[in-house]
């Protein structure tokens, strides 16, 4: 079936019990047993619900996997891969990471002996990185937050195949529409469901899947026994969520490609990215394993903070909120806002500046969005659209 299709319909059959089209919320915490041990498949929400089991048949499938597990937000499924790691194992990992994904590295995991090692993944010569270091695991993102950096998911999963180093591609930019890392030969494919396979910004949600069933087995250990499960309503909202999904990105990624090419037009800005961008570095890759370029876009302002501040704070249509994915266009500032958490040092190495500016462009009409944009930018002074 086409991904349209299984959006829609696997995972998601209609109510055995009453024929509801739509799946029904599992609202509750225990099941009953019909003796001590034998159950109906489901004994405690922790460890399981029906609303779980729709949602990963559909994920899974969309994915290109045999297995997904979700958990209660983005940060919960990094938490779950993170887990299983021992005091003295090395993470080889993309520089360019999410900020609560440097920040849960560096804060939390490593005060337990993880090491994490940056690389600029970019860049092929720092493929045989993977060779010297023999990580326990290859942290990829692809695109990166903010930066937007493409790495090719293929050539570096081939690298660490030869150590035996399993891969995770961190996919919540891109969603399952535009890229399926599995296929391209990662091990775990992570996404913070609350993103753009929800879509509404109206819950959280995270989910890793794998056809690795070892992997699979320590995704469902972790959910259960360190309690990052997610509730079930949240399940059944992503669940609705993501049948729209292929219908939302096409239109986010037409948007934010017109988006980013007038605002790489305009005097006030120094530059502008999008993965399908014709000056993007890595726009070759990006069209390889990739099917779109989905809807951020990443610009910096030829303007100081204060003027960046304004400027960021006095749209219309772009809210100033963090997160992304949602049908609404959203604007941030990294540097204070996602990747406040990286050091200065850290986060200007890889590009995040003050005058870096990130969209999530969303699905209204992109004349309003390009009319809000040039309002914005002649508020502040600068040179408009």
């Amino acid at each position: 079936m086409k991904f349209e299709t299984r959006a829609i319909h696997v995972g998601q059959r209609p109510d055995p019990e009453t024929g509801a089209v739509m799946p029904p919320i599992y609202a509750t915490s225990t099941f009953a047993q019909i003796r001590p041990g034998e159950t109906r498949g489901y004994d405690y929400t922790r460890s399981g619900n029906p609303n779980f089991t729709r949602l990963g048949e559909t994920l899974a499938s969309l994915e290109g996997g045999q297995f997904a597990t979700v958990f209660a937000s983005g940060m919960a499924a990094i938490t779950a891969v993170l887990s299983t790691f021992r005091s003295g194992d090395v993470v080889l990992a993309e520089e360019n990471v999410y900020g609560c994904t440097f920040r849960i590295f560096a804060q939390v995991f490593e005060k337990f002996g993880l090491e994490v090692r940056y690389v600029d993944f970019a860049d092929p010569a720092n493929y045989a990185r993977v060779a010297e270091v023999r990580p326990a695991l290859v942290w990829l993102e692809s695109p990166t937050n903010p930066m937007l950096k493409i790495l090719d998911i293929a050539a570096i999963a081939a690298e660490a195949e030869k150590v035996g180093a399993p891969v995770l591609v961190d996919n919540t930019f891109a969603s399952p529409y535009f890229q399926r890392p599995l296929e391209l030969g990662a091990t775990l494919s992570l996404s913070s469901t609350t993103k753009y396979v929800n879509g509404h910004s109206d819950c959280l949600g995270g989910v890793v899947v794998t056809n690795d069933e070892a992997w699979h087995d320590k995704m469902i250990f972790a959910q259960k026994a360190v309690g990052l499960n997610p509730a079930p309503f949240d399940t059944w909202l992503v669940a609705r969520g993501v049948k729209t999904l292929a219908l939302r990105m096409r239109q986010h990624h037409e948007n934010a490609l017109e988006v980013a090419a007038r605002l790489e037009g305009a005097s006030s800005v120094a530059w502008a990215r999008h993965p399908f961008l014709p000056s993007h570095p890595q726009q070759e890759i990006a069209k390889r394993q990739m099917s779109g370029g989905s809807g951020i876009v990443t610009f910096a302002l030829d303007a100081d903070l204060e003027t960046t501040m304004d400027f960021v704070s006095g749209l219309e249509l772009f809210s100033l909120a963090e997160s992304l994915g949602g049908i609404e266009s959203l604007i941030e500032h990294p540097a204070s806002m996602t990747h406040g958490s990286i050091p200065r040092a850290e986060r200007e190495k890889v590009g995040i500046v003050d005058g870096l500016v990130r969209l999530s462009v969303g699905i209204e009409g992109v004349e309003d969005l390009l009319a809000d944009l040039d309002r914005g930018l002649t508020k502040v002074g600068l040179a408009g659209l």
